[in-house]
């Protein structure tokens, strides 16, 4: 099965979600006797709350290139994973809104933070699984560089962000600040180009 429309889709859904994250940014009122430079720094939580899942969203989105230039062609099993990882960014815009809304607030910012990290763990298990299933399973459909040692290594830089975003998601419950710090951290880590060094090597030279 050709991977064009599993792409062109995936790219269509993960575009829709990280623009739908901007609509939580809100230009203040202009009545009132604050500031405008005040009443814009009183919505800093949106703005964390935006760049780090706009990094997040946006580094699931090359990896997720990454994965699909791994491979030649996709089956169903990996159309049904691909859609489950889909659902799980849908959600990401919700979570985050509900992140910057309760971020300094006198209450329930604990459970938001819950909420916003788990809805990142449930991001990185579905990526993992999808991950795990074509380099394990689908040998048959992958290209011919990807060697044993290769694949090993490919998953063993998907596995590191499950820990980090497990702590996140119960550490909300101490802080929802360090929810936000530990998403940050792992969005710059998965950021860096060796997450995707084995797909880096078969590019063209000039492309």
């Amino acid at each position: 099965m050709s991977k064009a429309r599993i792409e062109a889709f995936s790219d269509a859904v993960i575009a829709v979600a990280i623009t739908l994250l901007a609509l939580d940014l809100h230009v203040p009122d202009p009545g009132g006797s604050a500031s405008l430079a005040h009443r814009l720094g009183a919505q800093w939580p949106n703005y964390a709350a935006y760049v780090v899942s706009f990094l997040t969203i946006g580094i699931i989105w090359i990896n997720h290139h990454a994965l699909l230039q791994r491979l030649v062609s996709v089956d169903h099993a990996i159309l049904v994973l691909n859609l489950l990882l889909l659902l799980t960014i849908g959600v990401l815009p919700f979570s985050t809104a509900l992140m910057a809304r309760y971020l300094d607030a006198s209450h329930g910012q604990n459970f938001a933070a819950v909420i916003y990290g788990g809805s990142f763990l449930l991001m990185s298990l579905a990526f993992f699984a999808m991950q795990r299933h074509v380099l394990r399973t689908k040998q048959h459909l992958l290209k011919d560089h990807l060697t044993p040692e290769v694949r090993r290594a490919v998953l063993r830089r998907n596995a590191v962000g499950l820990l980090p975003y497990a702590v996140a998601t119960v550490g909300g419950v101490v802080s929802p600040y360090l929810t936000l710090a530990i998403c940050a951290g792992v969005a710059v880590f998965y950021a860096l180009p060796s997450t995707t060094f084995d797909v880096q090597r078969q590019a063209p030279a000039g492309g």
